[in-house]
């Protein structure tokens, strides 16, 4: 399977405030890292199963920060780097998903784990 390329949609780098250095690479070397993880996980006999299990990873941290999201306004607190995290998650599940022939691999993996935990769709 051919390698996947991850990127920061400029859109997230542009929420950030002007004195966000750090942020924006700590973003970069994280999807570094993650870009690393996925294309040795798909290089593996199983690559729509690794690919499942990091897009669940992904979701979880992403509603993470989405509640970190909702918690820091009610502190009053700006949740920017928080919704920035989120949305590169999110943006990290969408490349995946857009990646070659991966979609309806992934697809046809997570209802095999659904109908292997025993719920029954439709």
């Amino acid at each position: 399977m051919d390698n996947i390329e991850l990127g920061i949609p400029a859109g997230i780098v542009d929420s950030l405030p002007p004195d966000s250095e750090d942020t924006k690479r700590d973003m970069e070397q994280a999807v570094g890292g993650w870009e690393r993880e996925l294309n040795a996980a798909l290089n593996t006999e199983e690559p729509a199963s690794a690919a499942v299990d990091h897009i669940e990873q992904f979701e979880s941290r992403w509603e993470a920060y989405d509640e970190y999201v909702v918690e820091l306004r009610a502190w009053g607190q700006s949740p920017i780097y928080a919704m920035a995290w989120r949305d590169l998650h999110a943006a990290v599940i969408a490349q995946i998903y857009d990646h070659a022939d991966l979609d309806e691999r992934i697809n046809r993996e997570r209802n095999a784990r659904i109908v292997d935990d025993g719920i029954r769709p439709g």
